[in-house]
């Protein structure tokens, strides 16, 4: 079975973007891959963050990815910072990548613009960081963005240019997977296109029903068709977005209709849109409910995933040792 290795930000409060576009994907994946999940906590650092606030964040992230369906019998999870072995294989790419090649990444060029008073060494060496979470499992697949594709492309060239330095054909160079094939773009409430947290529309997978059905009857809108089946603009494109996402095709094609003979009530379809959003929020609320308070069972979870990882990283790190020239331990 192909092995797939994930990183997930730990920015906690996931929203209905990150479910539809990734972790839906996520636990489907886990019954066709041996996947392993992991909280990138020390990609976090970049940003300086709070003691109290990476530990919460790591707990905060688990009990979500748990609470959207990430079944720990068939994946494993478990929080970078806690599979110490990452490091060493870090250290070695770095030994091996250039300067200039990791000043080119966009990222790194984009962040370094927004801030430029915090370009620290992390931030530049984030790709080779990326590349032994993935390396040191020996991944063959790994679930990615079109933004991520620079960092890829690095981790790749990080497997050849190992095996070519070493005359070994030990690491596999990791494919650029995207299962969300069938993964949706959530529109933001305020009519943009994207729903995101720095746009500040979103609804998180946290939100009770009371707060859900507030969001969605703010969202914006405008006067109404004003011509038997004319085009929709975009925000009203949004909106029947998200009736085709968490509405019965049926549901989908009546407003449809009522669009195309301008009998249309706005009011009306935003209710139909809450109602049919909480009734697919609810169950996922009430299990991220029941994992955030039970932190024994959380960090037993985040324990047992560490241990896999460890595992499985040892074993490649010995090998590495032993091809580089060092002693295994």
């Amino acid at each position: 079975m192909e092995k797939v290795v994930s990183g997930i930000r730990p920015t906690g409060n996931l929203h209905l973007g990150n479910y539809f576009g990734a972790v839906k994907s996520f636990v489907k994946m886990q019954n066709e891959y041996d996947c392993m999940f992991f909280i990138a906590d020390w990609h976090s650092l970049t940003t300086h963050p709070k003691p109290d606030d990476i530990r919460q964040s790591a707990r905060t992230i688990l009990a979500e990815y748990l609470g959207c369906g990430i079944d720990t019998t068939k994946a494993t999870i478990y929080i970078q910072s806690d599979v110490r072995e990452t490091l060493e294989l870090y250290l070695y790419l770095n030994m091996n990548t250039y300067l200039g090649e990791l000043e080119r990444i966009t990222t790194f060029k984009e962040k370094a613009r927004k801030q430029p008073d915090n370009v620290n060494a992390g931030l530049l060496t984030y790709p080779t960081l990326m590349a032994a979470d993935i390396l040191q499992h020996r991944a063959n697949k790994v679930p990615t963005g079109k933004d991520q594709e620079q960092n890829m492309e690095m981790a790749r060239r990080c497997a050849r240019r190992f095996n070519f330095m070493y005359g070994v054909d030990f690491f596999p160079e990791p494919e650029s997977f995207y299962p969300n094939a069938e993964a949706v773009k959530i529109p933001g409430l305020d009519g943009s296109g994207k729903m995101g947290k720095s746009e500040g529309n979103c609804i998180y997978l946290r939100d009770d029903d009371k707060t859900i059905t507030k969001k969605v009857m703010r969202a914006v809108t405008d006067s109404g068709p004003q011509a038997m089946n004319s085009e929709k603009p975009e925000v009203i494109r949004n909106l029947f977005q998200f009736l085709k996402i968490v509405s019965a095709p049926d549901t989908y094609e009546y407003f449809d209709a009522k669009w195309n003979d301008c009998t249309l009530r706005y009011g009306d379809m935003k209710k139909q849109i809450a109602a049919d959003l909480c009734a697919i929020v609810a169950p996922i609320r009430e299990r991220i409910a029941e994992y955030s308070a039970n932190t024994e069972l959380l960090d037993r979870i985040a324990a047992e995933g560490a241990e896999v990882a460890r595992q499985s990283a040892r074993v490649t790190l010995n090998e590495v040792r032993e091809i580089i020239g060092f002693r295994s331990i």
